[in-house]
């Protein structure tokens, strides 16, 4: 993973919560907040927490229990608090998922979406999540299935592929959409400590009222913005609207629907 794949500043939480969130994020958060609310926690900790799809949906599902938000990325995490500030059930804390600042057997269960890609270690990840978990308690986390199930992430990656041919940005490819083998992810899994595991592909639709919002969401709301201005800090604006006209031509220019598909685990410690 490249140093700059976890790099959310600049106006990026905003776009990717104003964008990105309605358009992938929001099927998910509220798939993986039932699943939490299934095992009835009362004190709950979320990793790569992001600008707070899930916190927002964990908030409405769980009633009487607390919820830790935690998030390497300070301007990420503001962003979710600035959304959320007056709800006393959640605790608002910037922290390393790898070294989490809590004390062991801690969480009912932990829930992290689609953060497990960007984690530099993932067994330690897991490791992390296992330690601060109850006996008994529950992960829960979901990562994105391959690029070719993601139609709309798909289409943007071959676009910019086109608009630098020398040195396509493959962020996209490389990291959210780089962490799907479900056998390595159990193996791992396994290394960590967790004994049993189970796995579920979870198909949705991504909807948007245009192919120039998704061309935002993706270009400018994700850390895919960093890696097209490296190659030419001025070319933002036009690769955003190469990504638009491919979206277009595929999908339509007005609203638009694709396929997306996730992988969601639950592991008990």
């Amino acid at each position: 993973m490249a140093a700059s794949d976890a790099l959310f500043a600049g106006s990026i939480p905003d776009i990717y919560d104003r964008l990105l969130v309605p358009l992938i994020f929001e099927p998910y958060a509220s798939d993986l907040a039932k699943r939490v609310a299934e095992a009835k926690p009362q004190l709950v900790l979320e990793t790569a927490a992001g600008t707070g799809a899930v916190t927002r949906a964990l908030a409405s599902s769980l009633k009487d229990a607390r919820i830790v938000a935690t998030d390497l990325n300070q301007p990420m995490l503001d962003h979710a608090r600035s959304r959320q500030s007056g709800d006393k059930r959640i605790e608002w804390r910037q922290a390393d998922a790898l070294e989490l600042p809590f004390k062991d057997q801690t969480f009912d269960a932990v829930a992290c979406q689609f953060g497990l890609m960007f984690f530099p270690d993932k067994v330690q990840g897991y490791r992390e999540a296992r330690r601060v978990l109850k006996p008994s308690g529950r992960f829960f986390f979901s990562v994105w299935d391959r690029i070719s199930e993601n139609e709309f992430a798909d289409v943007v990656t071959q676009a910019l592929a086109t608009f630098f041919p020398q040195d396509p940005p493959r962020f996209l490819a490389r990291t959210p959409h780089g962490y799907c083998d479900t056998n390595r992810i159990r193996e791992e899994m396994s290394r960590a400590g967790f004994g049993t595991v189970s796995i579920d592909v979870v198909d949705a639709r991504s909807k948007a009222s245009s192919a120039r919002d998704v061309a935002v969401a993706y270009c400018q709301g994700t850390p895919l913005r960093n890696e097209i201005e490296a190659r030419d800090a001025t070319a933002l604006e036009d690769a955003t609207k190469q990504a638009e006209k491919a979206l277009a031509e595929r999908f339509g220019g007005a609203a638009v629907d694709g396929r997306i598909q996730a992988i969601v685990m639950t592991a008990i410690r």
